[in-house]
């Protein structure tokens, strides 16, 4: 069964597989994957989750950004590492869907500021709940409460630790609490 095979009828997590013969001498095999796979497999299922709440990924990130209060396109752009024309198309989609307005800026007219409508927030808390269901489903695959709970609060001290590091790149503790 190929990689893709693995990951399609796993709904996002790779099937577990033999590890590769090894490579040259004294090479040994990797039978569990690193931290990056891992958190790249946990991604694909909040991308699914965020699906049931029919939201793209970026569309999701914004939303979160925003429930922080109101953005500036440009602030978006640096927060999500991407260029302010990628947040444009992003967000003219969810004005469309009325989960966002745009308007003038209150301290320079010139700018556009965008914040979060009462149906955005609805949306978000969706996504939000789609995601934290289909993530209690998989460590409940643990079969044991206490490893169950570790998973989750392991996804809060990620949190943390990703708050703390933008807190001391932009020296100001606490912000953006969602964690973009």
């Amino acid at each position: 069964m190929t990689v893709e095979a693995n990951v399609a009828a796993s709904d996002g997590v790779p099937a577990a597989t033999p590890p590769a013969p090894a490579h040259g001498a004294g090479a040994t095999p990797n039978p569990t994957p690193g931290a990056g796979r891992t958190a790249a497999w946990l991604a694909k299922q909040v991308e699914l989750g965020v699906a049931e709440a029919d939201l793209s990924m970026p569309q999701y990130r914004i939303l979160g950004l925003l429930d922080a209060g109101p953005a500036m396109p440009s602030a978006l752009a640096d927060r999500l590492a991407v260029r302010p024309p990628s947040i444009t198309a992003v967000v003219d989609g969810l004005v469309a869907r009325g989960l966002v307005d745009r308007h003038p800026a209150a301290d320079d007219r010139r700018r556009v500021a965008h914040t979060l409508t009462a149906e955005g927030r609805r949306a978000l808390a969706a996504a939000d709940q789609a995601v934290e269901a289909r993530l209690r489903r998989l460590a409940s695959a643990l079969d044991d409460p206490v490893a169950e709970r570790s998973a989750l609060e392991g996804l809060t001290l990620w949190q943390r630790a990703m708050r703390a590091s933008l807190a001391s790149r932009s020296g100001t503790a606490g912000s953006h609490p969602r964690g973009g």
